[in-house]
């Protein structure tokens, strides 16, 4: 196969070398065609590929030229390859194996097949997966996926509890669980799971007092937690309602509450030995789930809404060791600020434990939960120039703008900026900036480099699900 890679010189020597990697796999022609490789001309790459003989072509990732008139004339199929030359390598390793795109970047496209296929995998797996037993058509145990229960505590005080149990399963819960502090009357949890009469999904009661589960057994498909001090009482009912139960030690082991749950007539069970925050015995409570009866319930949320760190890194490891003892369910929730997304975080965290079952680390999946750090540095080129100088120090002085201040804020999953009275709205912050240019909203170019910092902010805020204060820190 001969290929044609047009580059510019800033990356030449980039794209020789990764040419050069791949000279016995590939004939590749490397073609300086100016300064900057993104801004290959159309005529150009005609010349080029009409002077030779050539089964393809790579452009940049960073080029916003189109070439289908090129491939139509040449009749040679024109790809985008990956928008840093750094990461050509990895392109011409599974481009005999793995298709380009025409339009999108193929670092981009790539990373997104491989995701797909991944997801794809994932499902796959277990729709073929045995199961212990089955909650509402959700496998639980056996060879399934660990199954995500998501907490929503104090549901009797939820201003929505429809709109948030909705979310939490889009979300990618499997189970959603609503706890019941003291302060519950029965009358509270018949009209919290009335209120949920429309939603499909498996759904939880979390709460000790055998009136309240009694209260919560005509649609509760799980219950959360028995033990030797409420089985005698409710024991029974949640048999004759064929809810599953998760069982915990008490003032008894864990094995003889597992007995007496099944002498109450329940077959489908989960024991839970109880794993313990870090600092409060998280190692020492590690040991009992070896040898526990299985399924088991891991309750990773108890470790990281006590724990002052962001929770993606948390839940991977934590659904790391779930996997290891042989989980069936892990239990996360999101009751603070600091936890927000643990949902979405520790669903993807059990996908990738189900990629890792044939590896030996979780690595390369295909799916991960990087989301500051990133798994491969690029290496560019360095810059060019003749002279330089250092930076002032910018004045403290402010010079506003004849045409007015602009105030920004974050409403749901947008970025507003108003401007007399007028808000734009967007999810991007290029897009609201172009608006207010349109619309002649500004007239100084250093209110402009002010803008379009904090609306990028705005744009940070809402996707790391952080706060977004106008001129405070990030």
């Amino acid at each position: 196969m001969r290929i044609l890679l047009p580059t510019g010189s800033a990356t030449a020597a980039i794209v020789k070398a990764a040419a050069e990697r791949f000279c016995g796999r590939y004939k590749i022609d490397v073609a300086v065609t100016g300064d900057i490789a993104s801004f290959l001309a159309p005529g150009t790459l005609r010349g080029l590929l009409l002077a030779g003989n050539y089964d393809m072509a790579i452009v940049s990732g960073m080029c916003t030229a189109s070439f289908a008139d090129v491939e139509r004339e040449t009749g040679v199929p024109i790809y985008r390859g990956p928008r840093h030359a750094a990461d050509l390598p990895l392109v011409l390793r599974v481009l005999d194996r793995a298709p380009l795109s025409k339009t999108v970047p193929a670092d981009e496209f790539l990373a997104e097949t491989r995701r797909e296929e991944a997801c794809r995998q994932v499902a796959l797996r277990e729709t073929e997966a045995d199961a212990d037993f089955i909650i509402r058509g959700t496998r639980i145990g056996g060879g399934s996926r660990m199954k995500v229960l998501a907490e929503i505590m104090d549901a009797h005080k939820r201003d929505d509890l429809l709109a948030d149990v909705r979310r939490f399963f889009a979300d990618g819960a499997d189970i959603v669980d609503l706890g019941f502090g003291f302060d519950t009357t029965e009358d509270d949890v018949v009209r919290c799971f009335a209120a949920l009469a429309e939603v499909e999904g498996p759904l939880a009661v979390d709460t000790q007092d055998p009136l309240l589960i009694a209260a919560a057994l005509s649609r509760a498909d799980l219950v959360l937690s028995l033990h030797e001090g409420n089985i005698p009482a409710v024991g029974e009912a949640v048999a004759e309602a064929g809810a599953a139960a998760v069982v915990v030690p008490r003032e008894r082991t864990l094995q003889e509450n597992l007995a007496a749950a099944r002498e109450a007539g329940i077959r489908r069970l989960i024991a839970d030995p109880l794993l313990q925050p870090v600092g409060s015995g998280l190692t020492g409570s590690l040991a009992g789930f070896q040898g526990a009866p299985r399924p088991l319930f891991f309750g990773a949320g108890n470790v990281v809404e006590l724990l002052d760190a962001d929770s993606p890194g948390a839940n991977a490891l934590l659904a790391g060791i779930a996997h290891e003892v042989g989980a069936a369910v892990v239990f996360t929730s999101e009751h603070s600020d600091k936890t927000r997304g643990s949902v979405a975080e520790m669903r993807r965290a059990t996908e990738m434990m189900v990629l890792a079952t044939d590896r030996p680390y979780p690595k390369d999946l295909g799916l991960d939960l990087l989301v500051l750090k990133e798994k491969r540095r690029r290496r560019e080129p360095s810059l060019e120039y003749e002279s330089i100088v250092d930076a002032a120090t910018a004045p403290d002085e402010i010079v506003y703008d004849p045409l007015g201040c602009i105030r920004i804020g974050i409403e749901g999953d947008c970025i507003v900026a108003v401007h007399r009275g007028r808000a734009v709205r967007g999810r991007h912050w290029e897009d609201v900036f172009d608006t207010l240019l349109q619309e002649g909203s500004l007239s100084r170019l250093d209110h402009a480099a002010y803008l379009g910092k904090e609306l990028f902010k705005a744009e940070l805020a809402l996707r790391l699900g952080r706060s977004f204060e106008q001129d405070g820190p990030f």
